[in-house]
């Protein structure tokens, strides 16, 4: 009973946290940290961050989510920009924050310091989506974030295992190492390609009725990322590779398989388990926290100091090393990137020096990284404490609270007024599909038709109802022409729009009202009701 309380408390958190943070206008994240802390203190049953917990339970589905909703052709146009983040700046960032912090506190071993830097090297995903959510950014640097926070904790989790080996067995072999990378890597990405892959092909060989509600074909769904996460890593790959792949490779399949109303459904599923799920792994990071700081007396004492103030400030140097070092390879990733003109020569305007600040400071770290620390051995193998493990631990958890709350300060001055050009093809090529989409309803309607005249009992009600339809579409298409393509801000298009919410709010309105006084029951009322949701959902409310 006492841990169905500790959960029930969080999710109540999660509900309230948005209140919360509307009233407040402070970041959704930091408000269920302090909600998760307030949880730690009341007198409720708290919850241990277990870290086999959280990397089976928790984060699986949400790096497959992720994996599976991100724009493919964004990922795979900005893929070398996204892999020297994701695994060159960790790389770049374990060496130079590792040595950084060994020299600062010496008390941590060189091999320990570099697995506290391999730990909190990797931006996390739910971090960087809570943070994007919030700060309005250019879409492709957002794109460019996630992507990177998709593939970098693997990495990240990699080193820190090559700097666990050396801490234990005081030997470390480049040579073993990039092959264990190479192992865990690639064997990761094909256990969820390949997992996924024939699951899809299974379920392609089943045939639901029409009036299948799609609930095995969801739980499956939600099944696959725990799945590929269990099979990876006991094949001692990367769990979180695999989940992401797993997340790309459905994100490619057709799903035509699925029925309309299921995939529906499967959406506001899986919308439900990315809300409660990202809201929860921060609630349990902040029931952490105050466990850490009250033992902040005592670790502090490994530092050679005796005041507590003395870790904040480490935490703070720290995590401005973590922002120098990360600006200095965005800066040189997105001279690349974005930087360079027409006739190939590197221009770098003001706003360009907002987005590299912009993209540092939104490297925000999460409870993946205090996951991943809590990994750390109690002991060695001579059976002595693992040095520093506590110290680490404080300090990981400062990186992220501090990482946070930087980001809700800088990102917001830093991404006002700056925009990166837009892609025009985009829209275009919108445009485009939506005719030929048309053009092909259409072409399909007449056809239909003509088939249905040759049976039908009165072949002039087909020809009025395909005349009616085929109208309808042939509507849509004159809207489609060159000079209507980019409407301006309050041309017809928008105004269009909003006679159209206009008035599926007042017939929801007027069902919900008069639906009692007509006789409609309950089950009509909620599929015209439904109806009208759908149709207004399309308008992008």
């Amino acid at each position: 009973m006492a841990l169905a309380g500790a959960v029930l408390a969080m999710l109540l958190g999660v509900v309230f946290s948005g209140m919360l943070a509307r009233a407040t206008r402070v970041p959704v994240p930091l408000v269920q940290i302090v909600l998760g802390a307030a949880i730690y203190y009341s007198d409720l049953a708290s919850v241990d961050l277990d870290p086999e917990v959280f990397f089976l339970v928790l984060l699986p589905p949400l790096l497959f989510l992720d994996g599976w909703r991100i724009p493919k052709d964004d990922l795979l146009g900005d893929a070398p920009t996204i892999l020297t983040l994701a695994l060159g700046l960790v790389v770049f960032t374990v060496l130079g924050v590792g040595w950084f912090i060994h020299a600062l506190v010496p008390a941590i071993p060189l091999p320990v310091a570099f697995a506290l830097a391999a730990v909190i090297s990797p931006t996390d995903p739910i971090a960087v989506s809570a943070i994007a959510a919030r700060t309005p950014m250019p879409l492709r640097m957002r794109r460019i974030l996630e992507g990177e926070s998709l593939f970098n904790d693997a990495s990240g989790l990699v080193c820190m295992r090559f700097a666990l080996a050396a801490a234990m067995t005081g030997v470390f072999s480049l040579g073993s190492a990039l092959l264990d990378f190479a192992w865990v890597a690639l064997g990761g990405v094909a256990i969820g390609v390949a997992a996924t892959w024939l699951l899809a092909w299974v379920q392609s060989w089943y045939s639901p009725s029409p009036r299948d509600r799609g609930g095995a074909q969801i739980l499956g769904s939600l099944l696959i990322p725990s799945a590929v996460y269990l099979l990876a890593e006991s094949l001692r790959c990367s769990g979180i590779l695999a989940s992401v792949a797993a997340g790309i490779t459905m994100g490619l399949m057709p799903h035509t398989h699925w029925q309309p109303a299921a995939r529906i459904r499967r959406t506001a599923v899986w919308d439900m388990v990315q809300f409660a799920a990202n809201g929860i792994v921060f609630v349990l990071l902040g029931e952490q926290v105050p466990a850490i700081v009250a033992a902040a007396p005592s670790t502090v004492l490994l530092t050679g100091h005796d005041n507590p103030w003395w870790l904040l400030a480490v935490v703070v140097l720290i995590v401005l090393a973590l922002a120098v070092l990360r600006y200095a390879w965005v800066w040189a990733t997105v001279r690349i990137a974005f930087l360079h003109t027409a006739t190939g020569k590197p221009a770098l305007p003001a706003s360009y020096r907002r987005l590299v600040l912009a993209m540092s400071v939104a490297g925000v770290r999460g409870a993946i990284t205090l996951a991943g620390v809590l990994t750390l051995p109690l002991m060695l193998p001579n059976g002595q404490p693992f040095p520093g493990r506590d110290l680490a631990i404080a300090l990981a958890a400062g990186v992220i609270v501090v990482s946070l709350v930087l980001a809700t300060l800088v990102l917001p001055r830093a991404l006002h007024g700056l925009d990166l050009p837009s892609d025009a093809a985009r829209g275009g090529a919108e445009m485009r599909a939506r005719r030929a989409a048309a053009e092909a309803a259409v072409r399909t309607v007449m056809l239909t038709a003509d088939a249905l005249s040759q049976s039908a009992p009165d072949a002039s009600l087909v020809a009025q109802a395909s005349h009616r339809i085929a109208a309808r579409y042939r509507d849509r298409l004159a809207q489609y022409d060159d000079d209507a393509s980019t409407p301006a801000p309050g041309m017809p298009d928008d105004i269009e729009r909003l006679l159209s919410l206009a008035g599926l709010r007042a017939e929801r309105e007027e069902l919900l009202s008069s639906a009692s006084a007509l006789g409609v029951k309950d089950i009509v009322l909620r599929r015209l009701v439904h109806e009208i949701d759908l149709q207004e959902a399309s308008y992008g409310t």
